[in-house]
């Protein structure tokens, strides 16, 4: 892929910002070497007169986007038609065996759980996590985690977006040497191109990229403050965890669970999500997602990194495995999903 030098109002504010379509990555905030992009309402704008300086634009996974050749660059080869959710090495059912994850982690825990170990072993000093806002209830925020208990505390899933991407900038002050990001699919692609722009100051240090299954992320305001808090009357605060399993199930500190439906949920939908043509996470190093499973994880290691990383942590006993076969509806649901997101009308040229 090769850019010219354009300015940002002439790439993504023209193409990407004004027409909804910026997925609030901050990619493009994140490798301005002049300071000119700010992060407001889950996008990007232009703070002081830009510098022209054409970096902006390579970082976007909303801009110039070619899926074709980042997985030529990621895997050695382009998806074939058979390759029905992407490209992998192995496709099990996992859970976690720690029992300090296993209460407070997503379905199998197998994300905090991949993270964790690799901390434990030396093979990272730090981890690009979604946590929670200090300043607003169940409110995602990106987080740089530089011990287990910090990882810990970023279990679970925030159904509303978290600019994963912005702490890597306290990884670059902090020095860290090797990290573990987690984000949604969009976010590996906004990675994947970096390499592909070799932006290695940005995307060098990550030697994990692991990526949530994602059919679309809601709004703060819609699912949390109007529909959680007025209509369910659960007061934000409360909230000790949220999931989907057909519809939203949000569980209280009390034990009190309550339901939302999807169709009522996706009145809520970030529009940037309709666009979106990547389901399971198809550039991830390893991709990881409930899919209606009780308890498990359905996990797909796609690289040879990615593989190596599960099987180590596998082979130590930190997490026990499942054939895939053994939950026919949940690969079946991988597929049926898959396949819908790649359907939608791309608006990525």
């Amino acid at each position: 892929m090769s850019f010219p030098k354009l300015g940002f109002e002439e790439t993504l504010l023209e193409r990407v910002v004004s027409p909804k379509r910026c997925v609030g990555c901050g990619a493009c905030v994140l490798v301005c070497p002049f300071g000119c992009l700010e992060y407001f309402e889950q996008q990007s704008r232009l703070v002081k007169k830009c510098e022209v300086c054409g970096i902006c634009p390579r970082a976007c996974p909303r801009y110039e986007y070619s899926q074709q050749d980042l997985e030529q660059l990621v895997f050695g080869r382009k998806r074939e038609p058979t390759d029905e959710f992407g490209i992998y090495q192995r496709l099990v059912l996992s859970q976690t065996t720690d029992t300090n994850i296993a209460p407070i982690g997503q379905d199998g825990g197998i994300v905090t759980t991949l993270v964790t170990y690799a901390m434990k072993n030396g093979l990272i000093d730090g981890a690009l996590l979604s946590g929670v806002s200090r300043d607003k209830p169940f409110h995602p925020t990106p987080v740089l985690a530089a011990t287990p208990a910090e990882v810990l505390r970023c279990a679970g899933t925030r159904y509303t977006y978290s600019p994963n991407l912005l702490a890597i900038r306290e990884a670059l002050e902090q020095k860290r040497n090797s990290l573990a990001f987690v984000g949604t699919p969009c976010q590996i692609q906004a990675i994947r191109k970096m390499e592909a722009a070799k932006l290695r100051k940005f995307t060098g240090k990550i030697r994990f990229a692991i990526g949530l299954m994602c059919t679309e992320s809601f709004t703060y305001q819609g699912l949390m403050e109007k529909q959680v808090q007025e209509t369910l009357g659960i007061k934000l605060h409360d909230i000790k965890k949220m999931n989907i399993k057909g519809k939203i199930i949000v569980t209280t500190y009390s034990g009190d669970v309550k339901t939302i439906s999807l169709a009522e949920a996706k009145r809520y939908t970030r529009k940037s999500c309709l666009s979106c043509q990547d389901f399971s996470a198809e550039l991830a190093d390893i991709s990881a997602g409930g899919l209606g499973l009780d308890g498990w994880t359905m996990t797909i290691a796609r690289t040879e990194r990615g593989r190596e990383l599960f099987e180590a942590a596998e082979k130590v006993g930190v997490v026990r495995t499942r054939p895939v076969e053994e939950a026919k509806n949940s690969l079946n649901l991988l597929v049926k999903l898959s396949k819908k997101k790649r359907s939608h009308t791309s608006t990525l040229k």
